[in-house]
């Protein structure tokens, strides 16, 4: 069954926006437990996820079921130091600056989809 351009949309600006809302709260814990001997660091492995459906559509797999499968996951990093507070404060920022872009592109999409719904009602 062929999957329409929107649904594929939403899915996947929905995962993105699930993504960095992960990763925040992964980087916000590190942050949080900087001096905690023996914490492990956290990640969100969303990049694994993104390059795993890629190559299921390329098979020919249907793109509904793909995004359906594909989540970000946050895992502890076993063995290794957590990065200085400084680089982790500047990945937050930078995830905060890809996370509003993401809204902002969800806000003018809808801002269209909006449009379209109400000039057909003229």
């Amino acid at each position: 069954m062929a999957t329409s351009t929107e649904a594929i949309t939403s899915a996947v600006l929905k995962l993105a926006l699930d993504g960095a809302a992960l990763r925040h709260q992964a980087l916000a814990s590190n942050i949080a437990n900087a001096q905690t001997p023996g914490y492990a660091p956290l990640r969100v492995s969303f990049e694994g996820e993104i390059g795993r459906a890629r190559e299921r559509l390329a098979a020919g797999e249907d793109a509904a079921s793909v995004l359906a499968d594909a989540k970000p996951e946050m895992s502890e990093e076993e063995g290794v130091a957590p990065a200085p507070v400084d680089i982790q404060v500047a990945d937050l920022a930078q995830n905060v600056v890809q996370y509003q872009a993401l809204v902002k592109g969800w806000s003018k999409r809808m801002a269209i989809l909006s449009a379209a719904i109400n000039e057909g009602k003229r």
